[in-house]
């Protein structure tokens, strides 16, 4: 049955839902192409939400979070103050990951997750990949690296989605791939003023493509020391391994893509655990290891500052009578640490104050059990993801 507009689409949708019974819901998905298409709609369909005496509950979902934004979300928007619930879809939590690869290794859940982030596409052509015979470099040649494979371009495709396109924040993304994480570094490379990059970083931010991070203790608000970093570990990856050498991928044969590949993975795969280990700190008290009686923690953070030492994961404790410090090893061997052994002075930027301090080492897997480690509570891969299910 054609309509002539969406009044009369909207119109038939609740007599016939009220006709049947029907609660719904009723999802209008990709809302921005429709406004892209019909500018009108969103405004018929505040009018519809707003005067219809029987409808159905109504989705709206959108790729484009700009426009989404724009159409339900801000002060001015058509649907602002319609929706009961509003929020943005997550991806999978990396603890699912064992289940969808059929395998409790956390060396090889962390490989994963530092490849396919938590994007339910990529783990279902991964696993695909992977059930067909594929190894784990085959599977990302054939996926990723192979300009014909299906997620060799799939950057431009999310920016092009994007409603205005974000094609142009490319750039910046290159460069932060690349290694540049202050403003300044980026300005220098780009050749721009610092200044000038407040937006579009701003913008990249909003869109949940970068992270805005900055040390434990300094205020989110904090320029200076702030750093930016690619969130999704897909497009790290993407922006880390293909994006430098697109023009090299496009004539060289597997060996060699798979050379920078390897080039750059063990990287990639330590600051993917890294920063699972600091993702795992608020829910480690639900877990039966011997840190979790001191939890629960506060969502934790990395600390630099200067040229004291660097921490990879500081979190107060719920009731602020306690300090974790942990240390991330990426390394096969489990180190040891002996109570006997002097521990460096905590930098004074801490805050510690006189908080008790907990010293954690986390670390992929223990050769050695939980209690031989006796100068820190030791985490390992398995109990990371365990609580980050």
């Amino acid at each position: 049955m054609q309509y002539p507009d969406w009044r009369a689409f909207f119109t038939r949708l609740g007599l016939e839902a009220a006709r049947a019974g029907w609660p719904g819901p009723f999802i209008l998905d990709e809302l921005p192409y429709l406004i892209a298409a019909d500018p009108t709609v969103v405004g018929t369909l505040q009018h519809w939400i707003d005067t219809a005496a029987e409808r159905p509950s109504t989705v709206v979902s959108g790729s484009s979070q700009h426009m989404m934004h724009g159409a339900a979300l801000d002060a001015g928007a058509p649907l602002h103050g319609r929706a009961v619930e509003a929020f943005a879809v997550k991806p999978l939590r990396p603890g699912y990951l064992s289940e969808a690869f059929g395998t409790a290794d956390p060396r090889e859940l962390v490989s994963l997750y530092a490849l396919w982030g938590g994007m339910p596409r990529y783990w279902e052509l991964a696993h695909n990949a992977l059930a067909a015979g594929a190894g784990l470099d085959q599977a990302v040649d054939s996926l990723v690296l192979d300009p014909a494979g299906p997620l060799h371009g799939e950057p431009d495709r999310l920016f092009l989605e994007e409603t205005p396109s974000a094609i142009s924040l490319r750039p910046l993304l290159d460069v932060i791939g690349a290694g540049a994480h202050r403003v300044s570094e980026m300005a220098g490379l780009l050749e721009r003023p610092a200044s000038s990059l407040s937006r579009p970083l701003a913008t990249l931010t909003a869109m949940q493509l970068l992270r805005r991070e900055t040390p434990f203790g300094s205020s989110a608000r904090a320029t200076k020391r702030a750093l930016y970093r690619i969130d999704d570990p897909f497009l790290r990856f993407w922006f880390r391994v293909v994006a430098p050498h697109r023009a090299v991928h496009a004539q060289a044969p597997r060996e060699t893509r798979l050379g920078y590949w390897q080039r750059y993975r063990p990287g990639l795969e330590a600051y993917a655990f890294e920063e699972l280990c600091r993702a795992a700190v608020p829910t480690l008290h639900r877990l039966d290891i011997p840190i979790a009686r001191l939890g629960p923690w506060e969502p934790a953070q990395r600390y630099w500052r200067g040229a004291a030492p660097e921490l990879d994961v500081v979190a107060r404790s719920a009731d602020g009578e306690r300090l974790l410090v942990g240390e991330v090893k990426w390394s096969r061997r489990t180190q040891a640490v002996s109570r006997a052994t002097p521990r460096p002075a905590l930098p004074r930027g801490l805050g510690a104050g006189d908080r008790e301090i907990v010293h954690a080492l986390f670390v992929p897997e223990a050769a050695t059990g939980r209690d031989e480690i006796t100068g820190a509570y030791l985490v390992d891969g398995e109990a990371v993801m365990k609580a980050l299910r």
